[in-house]
């Protein structure tokens, strides 16, 4: 018979630890997050990274895991949830404006609202859409800014979908493939979740870089 105690310890469920999430809610769960973390801006804290590359790696079917996923449900899951949801904050953003991150007392997504801005500016509408993706708290901040900037639904809409996909599915697939040819990945569990967020700023930095060359010779023309 089973016990308060011990029912009340399999429905605790810690919301920033992967594998807590995973082991409680499955394939499901996972679409779950990712809309609350790019379409929700209370779901800036949830661990986008670090659940897709945990989840790809539970569908290696490695037989002493606990959890053990499907990768096309996955796939699926999480492309919905990544898509979704950043349209949901589109349209949220458009409707509300820059209302409701004003009035966060969160020091975090005031943070995330001034580099989304500074991306938004930099790069513009597609370049900005697609980076954000890969950079914590901004991916959910971007989606209700770029509402209340009124960015073109269109541009949105494709570039979102765009940057979803190869942010989604290609950090997935990284812990699908590393979890299929790395015997006992779960050991390195934590460093790998630590290079997949340093890479995952890679394409940030690649045109950070590039902005700056371009900058260099306009500056010595001045």
């Amino acid at each position: 018979m089973t016990t308060p105690l011990h029912l009340a310890s399999q429905l605790a469920v810690n919301v920033l630890d992967a594998q807590s999430l995973l082991t409680a809610f499955g394939v499901v769960g996972v679409g779950v997050v990712l809309f609350a973390e790019t379409g929700l801006l209370i779901g800036f804290f949830l661990p986008g990274d670090s659940l897709l590359f945990t989840a790809g790696l539970l569908c290696t079917g490695t037989a002493d895991r606990a959890v053990q996923l499907s990768l096309t449900p996955l796939l699926v899951s999480a492309a919905v949830g990544a898509l979704a949801g950043a349209q949901c904050g589109y349209v949220i953003g458009r409707r509300a404006g820059g209302a409701l991150i004003a009035r966060s007392r969160s020091q975090r997504l005031h943070d995330g609202m001034k580099r989304a801005e500074e991306l938004l500016e930099r790069y513009g509408y597609a370049k900005a859409v697609v980076l954000a993706r890969f950079i914590p708290v901004v991916r959910t901040v971007l989606n209700p800014m770029a509402g209340a900037l009124e960015v073109p639904v269109r541009t949105f809409a494709l570039w979102q979908v765009v940057g979803g996909l190869v942010w989604a599915v290609g950090v997935t697939l990284a812990g699908y493939v590393l979890g299929s040819s790395i015997p006992n990945v779960d050991h390195y569990l934590l460093p790998l979740i630590a290079l997949i967020v340093i890479v995952s700023l890679i394409p940030l930095l690649a045109e950070v870089l590039r902005s700056r060359r371009g900058a260099r010779p306009t500056a010595r023309h001045k």
